[in-house]
């Protein structure tokens, strides 16, 4: 039993696992809040064309 716990904790795989996830959602993040930016910049800039057209 104690030699299955040592293996238990001293397994390294799943700490590899929880940190590629945790950098997956910080660029994920940085992704949706880059394109949020870029939308509203270009909400801003039809709105602008339209009224110049009218």
């Amino acid at each position: 039993m104690r030699s299955l716990l040592a293996r238990f904790f001293s397994d390294e795989a799943g700490a590899t696992a929880i940190e590629y996830a945790i950098i997956g959602a910080g660029i994920s993040i940085v992704i949706v809040a880059a394109a949020n930016g870029i939308g509203t910049s270009l909400s801003t800039r039809f709105a602008a064309v339209s009224t110049s057209l009218k």
